[in-house]
C-alpha cells in the first residue's frame, strides 16, 4: 500500500471510545480498529516512520504489551532493530530494570542488558501517551545503558494529562492528540 493510497486516512476515525472504562469517568481510547483496518495501519506505521526519518535511529525500543505492535514495523521501516521493554521476569538472559510510578502504584521494565551498546541512537515508542510515566522509565533505561534518546512516538497522546512536558526535554511527537 502506498503513502498516496494513506494520505487521507484520520486515524481518528479508527479510534473507538469506549465510556466509563476501566472506571466510571474514564474513557478509554481503543485503538485496535487502527491495527485491523489496512489502511489505517499502514497510515500509522507510515507517519511514525516519517516523523523519525532523520532522527538517525538505530533502535526502537518499546513497552510491553502495547509497545511492541507498531514499534517493530516503524523499526523495519527505520533500518533500526527493535527492543523489548518486558515486566520482570519474561526475559531469559541478563536483563536491567527500572521501576517506576503509576497513578495505581508501581511498575518495572527490562531489558536484555547486552541489546544496546553504549552512544546507540533510540526512539522510545508507545501506542499510547498518558502522564508519560512508561516512557520516561524506558527513556531512563536507555539512558543507563549509556544510549541516547533521539524521540518519543505515539500513536495516540491524551494531552490534557501532561505526559509530553513530562518528557522533556526529549522530542515527543504522536499522531493523534486528545484534548479532554
Amino acid at each position: 500500500m502506498s503513502r498516496e493510497e494513506t494520505a487521507g486516512v484520520d486515524l481518528k476515525d479508527h479510534v473507538v471510545d469506549i465510556p466509563d472504562h476501566p472506571t466510571p469517568g474514564v474513557t478509554f481510547r481503543d485503538i485496535s480498529p487502527v491495527l485491523a483496518h489496512p489502511e489505517a495501519l499502514a497510515a500509522a506505521v507510515d507517519r511514525l516512520t516519517e516523523a523519525a526519518r532523520d532522527l538517525g535511529v538505530q533502535r526502537v525500543i518499546g513497552a510491553e504489551a502495547r509497545g511492541f505492535l507498531l514499534g517493530p514495523a516503524v523499526a523495519r521501516e527505520l533500518g533500526a532493530g527493535f527492543i523489548l521493554a518486558r515486566k520482570p521476569d519474561k526475559l531469559p538472559r541478563a536483563t536491567i530494570g527500572v521501576t517506576y510510578e503509576l497513578e495505581y502504584g508501581t511498575d518495572e521494565l527490562q531489558v536484555h542488558a547486552d541489546l544496546l551498546p553504549s552512544g546507540t541512537r533510540v526512539l522510545v515508542h508507545d501506542d499510547l501517551l498518558a502522564t508519560g510515566g512508561t516512557a520516561r522509565a524506558l527513556c531512563a533505561l536507555v539512558e543507563r545503558l549509556g544510549g541516547e534518546v533521539v524521540g518519543c512516538s505515539f500513536l495516540a497522546e491524551l494531552a490534557f494529562l501532561g505526559g509530553r512536558a513530562a518528557l522533556a526535554p526529549h522530542d515527543v511527537f504522536s499522531l493523534i492528540s486528545y484534548e479532554d
